[in-house]
């Protein structure tokens, strides 16, 4: 299985989601880099699960044990591995689905690819709990990029057809948002969004939505066109997020509607800084970055394990069946997500700045 991302700073990934645990190892850092590894727990913590009723309802701790590359908050220059353990388990609900696939999960298709052998217990290595360690080495790259004056954050945009204050987002107001248990701008939304998480739930379903993710202080020219441009890296390791389906920077698909004069954002100086008076392009021109905020939206679609009986197959039987999923499963992955979609944005700018060997 592919478990390997990045060009300047290399990741690996290993581990299931019922296994004795995950991690990661982190190849390109420079020795020296202070790190607050507070800041790393805190953020660590905005993923974790079991915190509120919208989430699964598995305890995890997600404390991560580092096994090398950094001593006494420095790193090394040595990878840095970071290791995860495993501790609510309930491997038990996952028995029969080697042989009758779920809808929407990668079951059938890894079962073809790799002969069966996949860990299906909890998702196994296709799991989102994987997506703990990618947190981990974000917080990481996010510390290295704040010392450069680069600051990532995010919020929720919508959840089901209920879409925040769209109000243009800046550093300030985002920082506040991204304090909060559930990162959404107003309150009167964030409560129309619980209630129809809760109603999702109590009916046995799953609701997806939108994330908003901006990166504050990124120079232009960062990127190169075509294959390594800017948006190029972004999507790869956006949509190793396995919720991730769709993707877009700036005005993304309303640009279709749109007129020339419209799209293009004109520009100004401010000082001696050259800016443009709209971020259509969401500060992405030719694959390079252009000074301006990165701005994207990533969907994130409804958690495929939902209790309500669904039509399927049982590959062993060769047979038509029906399937109603056991386990503990999030209603809503949205609010958990937003600290992961913030954590790969910054290792994929990282990554486009060389690392952090300047």
């Amino acid at each position: 299985m592919g478990a390997q991302w990045g060009n300047n700073i290399k990741l690996t990934i290993f581990g299931e989601s019922h296994g004795k645990g995950i991690g990661i190892v982190i190849d390109g850092i420079k020795p020296g880099v202070k790190l607050d590894l507070d800041y790393i727990k805190k953020q660590m913590r905005r993923r974790a699960p079991g915190r509120n009723s919208f989430s699964t309802s598995r305890k995890e701790t997600d404390e991560v044990e580092i096994l090398s590359g950094i001593v006494d908050t420095m790193t090394t220059g040595a990878p840095i591995c970071g290791f995860i353990k495993n501790e609510d388990k309930k491997s038990k609900d996952y028995s029969i689905l080697k042989e009758v696939m779920r809808p929407g999960h990668s079951d059938y298709p890894a079962t073809i690819k790799y002969s069966g052998k996949n860990d299906v217990r909890g998702g196994g290595h296709f799991s989102g709990r994987l997506t703990a360690p990618l947190v981990f080495a974000g917080s990481i790259a996010r510390q290295i990029l704040q010392e450069k004056g680069i600051e990532i954050a995010g919020h929720i945009f919508s959840i089901g057809n209920i879409i925040a204050d769209n109000t243009e987002p800046n550093l300030k107001k985002l920082r506040e948002i991204c304090e909060k248990e559930f990162p959404v701008a107003d309150e009167t939304t964030e409560k129309s969004m619980k209630n129809l998480i809760e109603k999702v739930r109590m009916e046995q379903n799953s609701v997806g939505g939108v994330i908003e993710c901006l990166a504050f202080g990124v120079p232009a020219g960062i990127g190169d066109p075509f294959f390594n441009s800017l948006e190029s890296t972004i999507s790869h390791i956006m949509f190793s997020i396995p919720a991730v389906k769709g993707i877009e920077f700036g005005k993304g698909f309303e640009f279709s509607n749109m007129l020339g004069s419209d799209a293009n954002d004109e520009y100004y100086f401010n000082g001696t800084e050259i800016k443009t008076y709209t971020n259509n392009n969401g500060g992405i021109l030719g694959g390079i970055s252009n000074g301006m905020p990165l701005d994207m939206k990533v969907v994130i679609k409804p958690t495929p394990s939902i209790g309500k009986k669904q039509r399927t197959v049982n590959i062993k039987q060769q047979q038509n069946c029906e399937l109603e999923i056991k386990g503990r499963h999030d209603p809503c992955i949205v609010p958990r997500a937003v600290v992961v979609v913030e954590s790969v944005l910054a290792l994929a700018i990282l990554d486009q700045l060389g690392g952090c060997n300047d």
